[in-house]
């Protein structure tokens, strides 16, 4: 059936289906709510949370509301991808800060992003063989121009492909400092690449420390489950603040 509906879908659409796929990307739809501990999506945000990962619709004809003139389209790209309104920059530390929150819960020395460790977004000493990990999230969308045609080929590759990125554009400096450089990945519908599932598989062996291999793995899944519920959150605000109805065009 899923190969039937990949062989009948656009080269969007294959792309979405491989992702949502994926191994973890759909953790946050078990995630259990509460909104103390910030695992609770709004009724309009879970609304147009289901409705953008089961590929509906999300754009009800309209135009953005921040780009005069711009169409927004069916499966939310522009909207998750639009630079006006600081949506990008938020979604981005607001994933970077759930993600300290955990190191610092698995007792490991982390350091938030300042004038002194870029290229990191978060720092942490003796993270690896001594040395110190300059983790780099990106969060990328498979339905780019530039990794479209592989997305919707092979799960993951715009995650491969930004791993690839900041690896070729930090390497240098971070060797220069000493550091590992730990490009961290994702994509809009909650894959994340292959460097951030192992170094979140370390972090859940630290987090688990002494306890069964089960432990260990409801530990992962409640890592990614709380991560991409984040994530997703961010992407159903973003599409919801730029919709504007059709009566509403100027």
């Amino acid at each position: 059936m899923f190969n039937l509906m990949l062989e009948n879908s656009s080269i969007a659409d294959r792309a979405r289906l491989l992702s949502v796929s994926s191994a973890h990307a759909s953790s946050w739809l078990s995630v259990v709510p509460s909104q103390g501990l910030g695992l609770h999506l709004d009724p309009p945000v879970h609304q147009i949370a289901i409705k953008w990962w089961l590929g509906l619709d999300t754009s009800q004809g309209s135009q953005c509301a921040l780009c005069p003139g711009i169409a927004l389209d069916p499966l939310g790209h522009h909207a998750i991808t639009c630079k006006r309104g600081g949506d990008v920059v938020t979604r981005h530390n607001t994933l970077r800060d759930v993600l300290a929150e955990i190191c610092h819960r698995a007792h490991l020395g982390v350091q938030v992003e300042d004038s002194h460790t870029r290229p990191a977004d978060l720092l942490l000493t003796n993270w690896a063989t001594g040395k110190t990990a300059a983790f780099d999230i990106s969060v990328t969308s498979p339905l780019n121009t530039l990794t479209l045609l592989e997305a919707g080929v092979a799960a993951g590759s715009a995650a491969q492909a930004t791993e690839t990125r900041k690896h070729m554009a930090n390497d240098a400096k971070c060797n220069e400092l000493g550091w590992l450089c730990v490009p961290l990945a994702v994509e809009t519908y909650c894959n994340w690449g292959e460097e951030a599932r192992g170094t979140f598989a370390l972090l859940a062996t630290r987090l688990a420390f002494g306890s069964s291999s089960f432990r260990k793995a409801r530990v992962i899944s409640d890592m990614f489950g709380r991560l991409n519920i984040t994530l997703v959150r961010a992407i159903a605000r973003a599409i919801l603040a730029r919709t504007v109805i059709p009566s509403d065009f100027s």
